[in-house]
């Protein structure tokens, strides 16, 4: 049976969304591993979105809760705000409260990607302060350490991401992710797919 990975995100100008087809790639280049993209609830009405130039959202399916308990791992994704995940995201894991009551996720391996606005504003508190969606749950953060190389260490370009998982710079909003960025998020789908795989058949 595949190891079934879920990669779930809030992208609401498209620089998440960019990472998450990424890290799918990087996944499903991991023999036996299914990768699926999800996309979490909008809590924003349209007119709200209209005023913000957000663009029409892609046809990646809509998450529910229950959807979660079936999956071996995840990576979830989102922008920050203020330095911590953006309030859709937040609201998707506060619904997650009747899996909590049951653990149907604890043990589950989990990564974090995310997009900020600029090198100040959270590429490293917003998974940081992520984790504790995860710890409640049970589930098991992994890092991606400095597994991805050389590309860790680039100081010639601007380069988001770190050692707790790719990100990018969204700037003003037109800057779209780098090919070293998207590399990076392609290296945390392979890597935390063969983690996956190696919990699930020591299961």
């Amino acid at each position: 049976m595949a190891t079934k990975l879920y990669i779930v995100y809030y992208s609401m100008y498209g620089h998440v969304e960019k990472l998450a087809e990424e890290i799918k790639k990087g996944a499903a280049s991991v023999e036996g591993v299914e990768a699926k993209l999800w996309q979490v609830p909008e809590t924003l009405s349209d007119e709200i979105l209209g005023k913000m130039s957000a663009p029409p959202k892609s046809d990646v399916p809509i998450i529910t809760p229950h959807d979660l308990a079936e999956a071996d791992g995840f990576i979830f994704g989102f922008p920050t705000r203020f330095g911590m995940m953006s309030a859709q995201f937040k609201a998707f894991m506060d619904a997650t409260g009747g899996l909590w009551r049951t653990q149907q996720l604890a043990g589950k391996p989990a990564g974090i990607f995310y997009s900020t606005g600029s090198q100040g504003g959270g590429q490293e508190t917003t998974p940081l302060t992520a984790i504790t969606q995860l710890v409640h749950h049970g589930m098991i953060f992994v890092p991606i350490g400095y597994s991805f190389g050389a590309g860790m260490f680039e100081m010639e370009q601007v380069k988001g991401g770190s050692p707790y998982g790719a990100g990018t710079y969204a700037g003003d909003g037109t800057r779209m992710p780098s090919e070293l960025e998207l590399a990076q998020a392609f290296h945390q789908g392979k890597y935390i797919a063969g983690i996956t795989k190696k919990l699930k058949t020591a299961a």
